[in-house]
């Protein structure tokens, strides 16, 4: 790991009173780490340590499906950009978004799981997360996806 950082998140807004929140003050994650196998198993026992500091571990399988997206995108950035990957969480008004930059400049596709061994990472996301994407810019890419912490999709749908 190399660098943490975080912001707050404005007080909350009745209108989203209903939906679990990470609690005030808890603002957001980023953390960066080398290009390096470890990385991957560090990510996601990250990802766990802040779901639960956020109150959000215990919604569903949020966790177990945040640890396993967010092992396919660092992987992902380790295989194909070999660089530094940065993951960030975001969680507010019962939306989890999780990203994923690397300096590479491959565009994530989504395969047919098949029978091979490999290719299966973007497909998980594509069945699992609520929306996923991917930005470029001259320096890279971010692959985002986001998952429903309020326990149902009709309370994300909304505010969508």
């Amino acid at each position: 790991m190399l660098h943490l950082s975080g912001a707050r998140f404005p007080d909350r807004d009745h209108q989203y009173g209903s939906y679990p929140q990470p609690p005030m003050g808890a603002g957001h994650l980023s953390v960066e780490y080398d290009p390096r196998p470890s990385a991957v198993r560090e990510a996601r026992a990250e990802v766990r340590r802040q779901l639960e500091g956020w109150g959000l571990a215990d919604l569903d399988d949020v966790a177990d499906v945040a640890e396993l997206l967010v092992s396919e995108l660092a992987t992902n950035a380790l295989l194909h950009s070999a660089s530094r990957f940065r993951l960030t969480l975001f969680a507010a008004h019962g939306i989890l978004r999780c990203e994923v930059r690397d300096a590479g400049r491959r565009v994530p596709t989504v395969l047919d799981a098949g029978a091979s061994e490999s290719g299966r990472g973007m497909f998980l996301v594509d069945a699992l997360a609520r929306r996923w994407g991917c930005q470029q810019d001259t320096t890279g890419k971010t692959v985002w996806f986001e998952l429903g912490t309020c326990g149902s999709d009709d309370c994300c749908r909304r505010q969508s």
